[in-house]
């Protein structure tokens, strides 16, 4: 279902509640997806449950499109599949009418790489095309051909097919959502924190994960972690990623991974959600979590913003979140200052920087390791022998280690994770019963 950018000429069209609707947004998406916006047309009214817009808007849309010789219509609104089928039967033949998800859905479906990610991209195509499928079922009991006006041609058996396959991309998502714990908790037996980066589409995730990760080579990591990006791609684009990017970090003490996650875009329906909980569960099972913000954006719009993540992120997110106000280099100090004292009950106590420049990233290492779990301190007395000499090498390659003493006994005196700890313990207490 997904295709490449089609280059094609478009209209936007957006119904909005408040006077003047912004198309800013739907415009950007567009052109992320490789439409070229020829025209738009809004309007300031209540939903027409039959056009979303009124029906005299729809005929001035008709006019537009023959006018422009547009070949798709992207509506910044989610659309019914009936106004879909009543829209579409008021414009010229073969006009391709497209709600806001479904240029979502086109955008993700270019950009997925991984197997995952185009797992996902279906899952939520199919999820997405499901009311659909049920609604030209529904016509076609009418005699009324849903073959064209954007539902596509009536196929009786598709309502089943979807269903199968829903539930079969389900089943293999959970399987690689095993795996992919699976390695989440090597990880953390390996000494390292998870830390993941959250927030919308374009705040400057990457970027920032570049800045964080600039000091270590990941390739130092290489043999333990295969499956860890080299980089992290930052473009001045809507979901550049979609997929996860994971790279090591020093942040005080600590030795972290961190990992960039597709970021939020407003308004998405809960079936969209749903469908990426997966790519999502990055950031539900990390240990701390990183809400990046563009403070250069208008202050209600990060409200907004910010209202958004955290529903998203409260849900199942059990680890602490930081935000981090980024983009400082584009708002001078009396405009943060404000910024910060409006967003205050949603962001207290944030950390601003400037991914871009540099600026305060040491400031945001020290919150990081400031707010991820304490290390513990522990000594350990083992026998000379070569099992204690490989113990102390995993001590070595698991913690920060303070100091080794050779005698009689070899002592090991080091700082870890938890439950770094716990096993280093068991480890020595079944040397203990072999010697």
């Amino acid at each position: 279902m997904s295709g490449n950018p089609h280059n094609g000429p478009a209209v936007v069209a957006k119904r909005g509640d408040a006077p003047s609707p912004d198309t800013d947004e739907i415009r950007e998406l567009a052109g992320a997806a490789g439409y070229h916006v020829v025209g738009e047309l809004t309007q300031h009214r209540k939903e027409d449950p039959a056009f979303c817009l009124g029906e005299g808007k729809v005929e001035e849309l008709a006019a537009l499109v023959r006018e422009t010789d547009a070949k798709t219509v992207i509506f910044d609104n989610r659309l019914g599949p009936y106004q879909t089928y009543n829209i579409g039967n008021k414009l010229p033949e073969s006009v391709e009418v497209l709600d806001r998800f479904r240029l979502i859905l086109e955008i993700f479906g270019q950009r997925a790489q991984t197997k995952k990610a185009q797992l996902q991209v279906e899952l939520a195509e199919l999820r997405y095309e499901l009311p659909r499928a049920e609604a030209k079922s529904s016509l076609a009991k009418r005699d009324e051909r849903p073959g064209f006006m954007g539902l596509g041609e009536y196929d009786e058996s598709r309502e089943q097919d979807i269903k199968a396959r829903i539930s079969r991309i389900s089943d293999e998502l959970e399987t690689i959502e095993e795996t992919e714990e699976h390695r989440r908790e090597q990880r953390r037996e390996s000494g390292f924190d998870l830390v993941a980066l959250a927030g919308y589409t374009n705040a400057g995730k990457s970027t920032l994960l570049r800045r964080l990760a600039e000091d270590l080579d990941v390739d130092e990591n290489e043999g333990m972690h295969p499956d860890l990006d080299t980089t992290a791609e930052s473009e001045n684009r809507l979901f550049t990623t979609l997929g996860t990017t994971t790279r090591r970090a020093k942040m005080g003490d600590h030795d972290a991974l961190v990992t960039d996650t597709v970021g939020f875009i407003s308004d998405l329906p809960h079936w969209l959600v749903e469908s990426f909980k997966s790519t999502l569960s990055e950031v539900y099972r990390a240990d701390l979590v990183l809400l990046v913000v563009d403070i250069s954006d208008d202050v209600e719009e990060i409200r907004e913003k910010l209202v958004t993540c955290h529903d998203t992120l409260y849900e199942r997110n059990e680890a602490p979140i930081v935000t981090v106000l980024n983009k400082i280099d584009k708002v001078d100090e009396a405009e943060l200052a404000r910024k910060k004292e409006t967003l205050s009950p949603l962001a207290p106590n944030p950390v601003a920087v400037s991914g871009k420049e540099g600026t305060n990233i040491d400031a945001l290492r020290q919150r990081v390791d400031e707010e991820l779990p304490d290390y513990q301190h522990e000594r350990l007395v083992l026998p000379m022998t070569d099992d204690a000499m490989s113990l102390v090498s995993w001590v070595h390659d698991h913690a920060s280690v303070d100091d080794v003493d050779y005698g009689e006994q070899v002592i090991i005196e080091f700082d870890a994770r938890p439950s770094v700890v716990e096993q280093s313990r068991a480890k020595a207490a079944d040397l203990a019963a072999e010697s």
